[in-house]
């Protein structure tokens, strides 16, 4: 018998089967515990302040529906919600509208700037946002004293928000449409330039609806990073009437704490999270393809 093959026989086993269906399992866990915890805050919602301290753990004997007005009153969720909502649908399609064309630039060029331009796109995504909060507010309070004084008197600080909030989601949207462009037949262009379509109407035309997939697979990440962005909003933007939904979350925890009324909080928390976790179910399959079909390219 060969020493050999006998001993790469369990280590086959291992890296083959065992490992495979360990990360499986493990990964399942983790989906049903992140499950498990969307429908806990749910219910906790529907509880009184005190029922979420006694029994924590069980359904709500009365649901409290009043916990959602509470909240929304409490945290004058009204205009937060109004300022989520612009600046998210807006900076997801300036996002997409900026980084489609770039990404097919990048896609189709010959040259060799384009694989160094790609991967600098790729380096973007790795910088903190942390490590650039004083540069940001450095270029926000001149931005805003050049306007006021020089150019309109006016300035809205939520204009900048929606400036940084894209320039910073672009390096990802960017590589993953690369990478999708790259993955789509080349013989396509060739036949639109055949039918006389010039490179404008070949993209927009030909190439947009093909790439519809990661087109739709960054639009959807991107409008849950926008819905989801605080630090840049409370930095940039953090006053009373320009507020987004997170940054209003924060200051009813800060209520809340006070006068005791936990199910107005955790119904806060599901104002704010069970819209993308819908859109994230409902998109979901389409995120996947698109991330498997643009990334590995």
């Amino acid at each position: 018998m060969n020493p050999v093959r006998s001993n790469r026989a369990p280590a086959r086993i291992v890296g083959d089967i065992l490992l495979p269906r360990l990360t499986a399992i493990a990964l399942w866990l983790w989906v049903a515990f992140n499950l498990l915890l969307v429908a806990w805050v749910g219910l906790q919602s529907l509880k009184s302040s005190r029922d979420v301290w006694i029994h924590p753990f069980s359904l709500p004997t009365a649901p409290q529906w009043a916990n959602y007005s509470s909240a929304w009153q409490a945290a004058q969720f009204s205009k937060a919600a109004l300022n989520s909502v612009l600046l998210t649908a807006v900076g997801a399609f300036l996002i997409v509208a900026v980084a489609a064309p770039a990404a097919y630039a990048l896609a189709r060029s010959s040259r060799r700037a384009a694989g160094a331009l790609t991967s600098y796109f790729a380096m973007g995504m790795s910088i903190p946002l942390q490590t650039l909060i004083i540069p940001i507010v450095v270029v926000k309070l001149s931005v805003s004293t050049f306007m006021v004084d020089w150019v309109t008197g006016w300035w809205d600080d939520r204009i900048t928000l929606l400036v940084f909030e894209v320039a910073l989601s672009l390096p990802f949207a960017v590589f993953v449409l690369t990478g999708y462009f790259r993955s789509l037949p080349g013989e396509v262009e060739e036949a639109a330039e055949l039918d006389g379509a010039g490179p404008l109407r070949t993209f927009v035309q030909v190439m947009v609806p093909l790439a519809r997939p990661g087109i739709v697979t960054v639009l959807v990440l991107n409008v849950i990073g926008l819905w989801n962005s605080t630090l840049l909003v409370m930095v940039i933007a953090p006053g009373e009437d320009e507020r987004t939904l997170p940054v209003a979350l924060l200051n009813l925890y800060g209520t809340m704490q006070y006068s005791s009324d936990w199910g107005g909080m955790f119904a806060g928390i599901a104002i704010l999270v069970y819209p993308m976790v819908v859109l994230y179910l409902w998109c979901g399959r389409r995120i996947v393809d698109g991330m498997t079909a643009g990334i590995g390219k």
